[in-house]
């Protein structure tokens, strides 16, 4: 993922489920409140229902073949064993193979009869994934220090968000801020997966700082890397400020479009 497409990729799986959750979930509360059930991934309407679980599998499994053989450029055994150069790319083939598993489970457990699971355990199946994830990002073996490293930390901290939004799911199954919590950040991971492409890899690099060959960060100075750091922090109150705007306005519309919003609250009266 060193790389501008390496984080581009995910980063778009990652921003279409967490939108089409955080939309589905407030769908699925307008309608009916009191009926509302945590899903750990929403059917599409009409023929292709579980197309979100199809975009998980092959999605997944398209980027781990993009980290697995075309990042080691088939170099992937070097003297009798995984070849050292490449520890970064085996580390995220493994975090992508979660994601492929758990969509292939979904799906088994969805279409057929051998595998019947209840939304908790899919759930904790989901939140598995991101632990694996989180783990994979916070014991990299690719050193990541300065503003990268920095960079890195956001994104820790969102994945840890999304671990702890799935499996709070299986625990409280009729809480919808949770999951919309979920299906945000997911979305946030996903925007910020965008971010590091364009700063640390593309055109929005701060000022003072520049990429050196093997994709490393270098900031000429301790202010440069503080003026970065400080941008970091300023994009993603940004990107929450926009996602959390955006759904704010979707449920207007959604409220509006319903018109139910006088018999609901007669309900809850």
């Amino acid at each position: 993922m060193g790389s501008f497409i390496g984080h581009m990729i995910p980063g778009t799986l990652f921003v279409l489920i967490g939108l089409w959750h955080s939309w589905c979930s407030l769908v699925r509360f307008i309608s009916n409140p009191k009926s509302f059930r945590v899903r750990v991934w929403n059917p599409v309407p009409g023929k292709f229902k579980h197309l979100e679980l199809y975009v998980i599998v092959v999605g997944g499994f398209i980027d781990l073949c993009i980290e697995f053989f075309v990042g080691t450029h088939l170099q992937i055994i070097a003297n009798g064993s995984l070849n050292p150069a490449h520890l970064n790319n085996f580390e995220h083939s493994g975090m992508l193979l979660m994601f492929f598993i758990f969509g292939v489970i979904a799906l088994v457990s969805e279409k057929t009869s051998f595998l019947p699971l209840p939304e908790g355990a899919l759930c904790f199946i989901a939140s598995t994934a991101f632990t694996a994830e989180y783990l994979l990002f916070y014991f990299h073996s690719t050193a990541h220090t300065g503003l990268e490293g920095y960079y890195h930390f956001i994104l820790v901290i969102l994945i840890g968000l999304c671990v702890v939004s799935t499996a709070v799911g299986a625990l409280i199954p009729t809480s919808f801020p949770v999951d919309l919590c979920s299906g945000i950040s997911i979305t946030l991971q996903g925007l910020w997966f965008y971010q590091t492409a364009f700063t640390l890899y593309g055109p929005m690099m701060p000022e003072g700082c520049v990429l050196k060959p093997r994709n490393e960060i270098s900031c000429g100075s301790n202010e440069a890397a503080i003026r970065g750091s400080i941008l970091a922090n300023a994009l993603l109150f940004t990107h929450v400020l926009v996602v959390l705007g955006a759904l704010a306005g979707a449920y207007v519309y959604l409220e509006r479009r319903s018109g139910s919003t006088s018999s609901r609250r007669d309900d809850f009266e």
